[in-house]
């Protein structure tokens, strides 16, 4: 143990009597092999473990632990010292499997240096004989199954000052290296067997920056940017999503991107929902942050149900989050899509408020076009509050009321509105840069029309025909009332739309106003079957 902490190399002591064959073997361990470790717990191992071992089973779980059938004991005579080196990857691998680490297995999973068991191991005899505490016998077995040559770097002083942005003395660069154990000759840097960090000319400036002294070198922008300096489209969206979030009384949230499979249940989704199809983590913190979330709605849901449950009466928020996706390429990476998350509950907050929200977000990014579905088939929402986002062939999201069931799921006996908005898809839909357009010089002409048509008739494609029926004066429309009762027949509503008409050039007459008023009436006559009132 003092070797270790003195070298920084894990090493482990036999009783040799106990060593069968008077040999030690390092081996994989066998499937179903046991092993009683110096903490007496029995280990089942793996194929995929090492072990050290002798002639007939293992004596020592490789890089973590001896056995309890070869540990030092009081009338121990013999003893052999063993140093080695192990793969990183692999200690770490086990210790996490057997749920064992140690000083050793944390030492070796970062990666030792390969030439220093055999000084090592020296050191521990020398001690041994320094203190009389036993007599050290002629013999070292070193196995070197190969001979790692040192990795060089160039030497070169101007580029490492131009990368750094200072001038440091070539000669303090050499002292520098020097000091550090590295070997210098001309211009060729040798680095030591136990800077297994270092690799390239950028890690050598790095050595001679932090001696130098990192408060010495000055803050300047980075140069070689070009016109490249700023935000892309991307951010700049990301940024204008935020502030328009902010602005709405949203309060942005961060949550953690791998959740439990539970989640899943939570929000009703099918056993066959492609959604489910999540990556897993291969060494997870727990079973509740097991895999990667393909959806960013169990992640408000939980900050929604915390809130709720530490008694906050109103609560906005928002998260702009990634969700995880396997690419069928078999390279084991994913697609990594950003959603934008809004959720909320209480403080009047009903299915209107937060499209209106999601409106005011849409209109922000200058994304024209918009209409908004019924949506009744995602389980996860209420079948008669929510819609889906659309611009023409393209989805950007779904907003709507979380289904009452889910809710009770998460211990919520209030009403919770959530939105999910495709960021990409925002982006690709996005208008260009605002252009100034001139305050109109011409008055407008307003008209009110009141139209009749089935209850099964929304708004929107109400909307869309006046837009389409108009002959260009149209520049608003908006909706002022919608009625069912007395006056109206059984299966049909009245909604009233407020017109405003305008041309750029010139004053309009009533003449071209009812002209216009008279095409939008035929076409939603002929489309929808609205007539007037």
């Amino acid at each position: 143990n003092y070797v270790m902490l003195e070298y920084g190399q894990p090493m482990h002591a036999f009783d040799y009597r106990y060593v069968k064959g008077g040999k030690i073997v390092v081996r994989r361990a066998r499937d179903g092999e046991e092993l009683t470790t110096l903490d007496n717990n029995v280990r089942q191992l793996t194929s995929d473990m090492l072990v050290i071992a002798d002639d007939t089973r293992a004596v020592g779980l490789a890089g973590v632990m001896g056995g309890l059938n070869s540990e030092i004991v009081g009338d121990t005579a013999d003893v052999v010292f063993e140093s080695a080196n192990f793969e990183g990857s692999c200690i770490r691998k086990t210790a996490l499997a057997l749920g064992m680490r140690t000083e050793a297995s944390a030492k070796f999973e970062k990666g030792l240096d390969i030439l220093n068991t055999l000084p090592a191991v020296n050191r521990a005899c020398e001690l041994v004989e320094l203190l009389g505490a036993g007599e050290v016998v002629d013999g070292v077995i070193d196995i070197l199954n190969y001979v790692p040559q040192p990795v060089t770097v160039k030497f070169e002083p101007a580029k490492m000052n131009r990368f750094l942005g200072v001038e440091i003395p070539e000669e303090q660069q050499r002292q520098t290296l020097l000091d550090l154990g590295f070997g210098l000759e001309g211009d060729v840097v040798t680095v030591p067997s136990w800077r297994s960090d270092v690799e390239h000319w950028s890690d050598i400036a790095e050595e001679t920056a932090r001696f130098y002294g990192y408060n010495k070198i000055p803050d300047t922008l980075s140069s070689g940017l070009g016109e490249r300096r700023g935000w892309n489209r991307v951010q700049q969206a990301e940024n204008t999503m935020g502030a328009l979030c902010r602005a709405a009384g949203y309060s942005e949230i961060i949550t953690y991107s791998f959740i439990s499979p539970a989640y899943y249940d939570k929000i009703c989704l099918p056993a066959d929902s492609p959604l489910r199809n999540s990556m897993k983590i291969l060494n997870p913190l727990g079973e509740d942050t097991s895999i990667m979330r393909t959806t960013t709605l169990p992640s408000m849901l939980e900050i929604l149900a915390r809130n709720y449950n530490y008694r906050n009466k109103s609560v906005r928020l928002y998260e702009l989050g990634r969700t995880y996706f396997a690419k069928n390429d078999g390279s084991g990476m994913a697609d990594e899509p950003k959603i934008l998350s809004l959720g909320a509950y209480g403080g009047g907050m009903d299915f209107f408020t937060l499209k209106g929200a999601v409106e005011s977000i849409l209109e922000g990014l200058r994304i024209t076009g918009v209409h908004y579905e019924a949506e009744a088939e995602n389980p996860s929402y209420h079948p008669g509050r929510c819609a889906r986002i659309r611009r023409g062939d393209t989805i950007l999201g779904v907003l709507g009321q979380i289904h009452p069931r889910v809710a009770d799921n998460y211990g919520v006996d209030c009403e919770l509105y959530t939105a999910e908005l495709h960021l990409d898809a925002m982006c690709q839909c996005a208008g260009c840069k605002p252009l100034y357009c001139p305050l109109p010089k011409f008055p407008a002409v307003t008209r009110d029309i009141s139209l009749l048509c089935g209850c099964d008739v929304p708004v929107a494609a109400l909307e869309d025909c006046i837009r389409r029926g108009a002959k260009g004066l149209l520049k608003n429309e908006s909706l002022f009332d919608i009625y069912t009762g007395p006056g109206v027949p059984d299966g049909k509503k009245s909604v009233a739309f407020n017109l405003e008409l305008r041309a750029d050039d010139r004053s309009l007459t009533a003449e071209e106003a009812d002209e216009d008023v008279k095409s939008i009436l035929e076409l939603l006559r002929d489309e929808l079957g609205a007539v007037l009132r």
